[in-house]
């Protein structure tokens, strides 16, 4: 099919299962916070199944082509992996700057970080027992990772995050087995310090996605709509990512308003565009989707483009998200009559 329709990766999670006011009111936690979640822990795995169970069926009655699990368990995109890492220490963490403003806690690194266990598997298995349509699963990308951490026993931060890429790289090879049609990791930092990113992302990246046996895809951003209201029109740290390993690339292009020109370094990639805007809980228009997809289609060609809202639909109503979802599905299908 062309224009295959996506998430980036989350979907809302219900008011009953966590305290939607404290997720918004808060930057995304480096580390636990349990106190989110409204459900006591004996019942809170079964809670996150049948929530997760609903994210999936809300993509599929939207018409999704591409699923996800909604990242339901999670408390954030990335802490459900990072503090699972031996060499963290999360119980004792250092409050450092965020990336949008204030500070966060974030897992001091105190030895050499490895992958001890299958983190996000079980995960993985759910979501493709639930659906018979094309899965993807989501992890934190190793510069990313780097960055949401202080660290304590590196003397270089490249070494960290190569050592963070060989646990991702660990990680992807079990979500491929068993049974992820594509992985992707997400690399929002790589905007917030491109500087630093040019001096050591890109290897680290590659070592993530070396010789793995399915679709790899790479999600890049600046940062959620519901914490960043003003985002710049063009990219810092995007035709970086020209001949990187990811078969994919991900990215947001609706909120801040994306000149297609800027897709062109990446326009031999599959790419998957960001339609619907994440910064207003009202709807797109089929039309205003189909709008965005056709300037997208200028630069890429429709073999490699695939669609889907900016990050972070998350902090979205449950209600909004399904309807722009639907008008996603809609947009795109207007689009392949067009075509």
């Amino acid at each position: 099919m062309l224009l295959p329709t996506t998430v980036i990766g989350s979907y809302p999670q219900p008011d009953w299962l966590v305290d939607r006011e404290k997720l918004r009111g808060s930057l995304p936690p480096r580390v636990r916070a349990r106190e989110l979640w409204r459900v006591a822990e004996p019942y809170l795995a079964q809670a996150q199944d049948d929530a997760t169970a609903l994210a999936i069926l809300d993509q599929e009655r939207a018409g999704l082509d591409i699923v996800t699990d909604g990242e339901i368990r999670r408390e954030s995109y990335s802490n459900r992996f990072a503090t699972a890492l031996e060499g963290f220490d999360i119980d004792n963490p250092a409050m450092v700057p965020g990336r949008a403003g204030g500070t966060n806690a974030v897992p001091r690194v105190v030895g050499r970080v490895k992958r001890a266990r299958a983190v996000e598997v079980e995960d993985l298995r759910f979501l493709r027992a639930h659906t018979d349509r094309t899965i993807k699963i989501t992890l934190p990308g190793p510069f990313t990772m780097s960055q949401q951490a202080s660290d304590e026993f590196y003397d270089d931060e490249a070494e960290l995050a190569l050592d963070l890429a060989v646990a991702v790289n660990e990680e992807m090879r079990d979500l491929f087995a068993a049974g992820a049609d594509i992985v992707q990791i997400d690399e929002p930092w790589l905007q917030s310090r491109a500087e630093k990113a040019r001096e050591f992302a890109l290897p680290a990246i590659d070592r993530a996605l070396a010789d793995l046996p399915g679709t790899t895809a790479l999600h890049t951003c600046f940062g959620y709509a519901a914490v960043v209201h003003d985002k710049p029109d063009g990219y810092p740290f995007l035709a970086e990512l020209a001949d990187c390993a990811a078969d994919v690339l991900a990215i947001e292009a609706a909120q801040p308003g994306l000149d297609p020109a800027m897709l062109e370094p990446i326009a031999h990639k599959t790419v998957i565009v960001g339609v619907l805007d994440l910064s207003t809980d009202e709807a797109e228009t089929p039309e205003q989707v189909a709008g965005r997809i056709e300037a997208a289609l200028a630069v890429v060609p429709a073999e490699r483009l695939q669609v889907g809202p900016d990050c972070g639909m998350k902090y979205l109503p449950r209600d909004a998200a399904f309807a722009k979802l639907r008008a996603l599905v809609d947009g795109a299908r207007l689009v392949r009559e067009r075509l």
